[in-house]
């Protein structure tokens, strides 16, 4: 019996084959990875900036007398340092100035280009004697925004370092 020379190589055809399809597949999954990651970034990215403005809420709930001066922007210029780091008991005044500094450092060590704007729009009730433990008419509203890489990057400009940013907004509406 003399074997038949038109099926010589037939093997390797097939093994090419199924190379290429497990080379496709792997390829796919590798694309599922990475929409995976920038995915679970961005999520972590919104849980962070949310476990921030209930910070922030409460530092104002602590220091309601002066709730107003907490209205402003909030990023690197007024992440400062601790005005009342030497141990020394802060006045409520110097309190909202501890709480823009230290929680501008948090925001800003937290989320990449981040910027916020506190503002509140009632009044405090009460006297002078009742300023800290009054109830306020109002409502704040809190606005974090960050500048996040994704997907889309590289697609909007020729350069991907040159794109312009991928702002994400956070806003909240409480009543201190």
């Amino acid at each position: 019996m003399t074997p038949n020379r038109l099926q010589r190589g037939f093997t390797l055809i097939e093994m090419m084959i199924a190379l290429l399809i497990f080379s496709i597949g792997l390829m796919g999954m590798a694309g599922l990875m990475v929409l995976s990651v920038k995915t679970n970034q961005s999520a972590y990215l919104r849980t962070q900036a949310s476990f921030l403005a209930q910070s922030m809420a409460d530092r104002m709930r602590s220091n309601l007398g002066l709730i107003n001066s907490y209205n402003g922007t909030y990023n690197y210029s007024t992440a400062a340092a601790d005005p009342c780091a030497s141990g020394i008991a802060c006045s409520p005044a110097q309190m909202v100035a501890r709480d823009r500094a230290v929680w501008s450092r948090q925001m800003v060590d937290t989320l990449p280009n981040p910027t916020a704007v506190i503002a509140c729009d009632g009044d405090v009730q009460g006297g002078l004697p009742h300023r800290g433990a009054s109830p306020y008419d109002g409502l704040c509203t809190l606005t974090i925004t960050w500048d996040e890489a994704t997907l889309r990057r590289g697609q909007l400009s020729a350069s991907p370092g040159a794109a312009a940013a991928d702002l994400q907004t956070f806003a909240w509406v409480f009543q201190p």
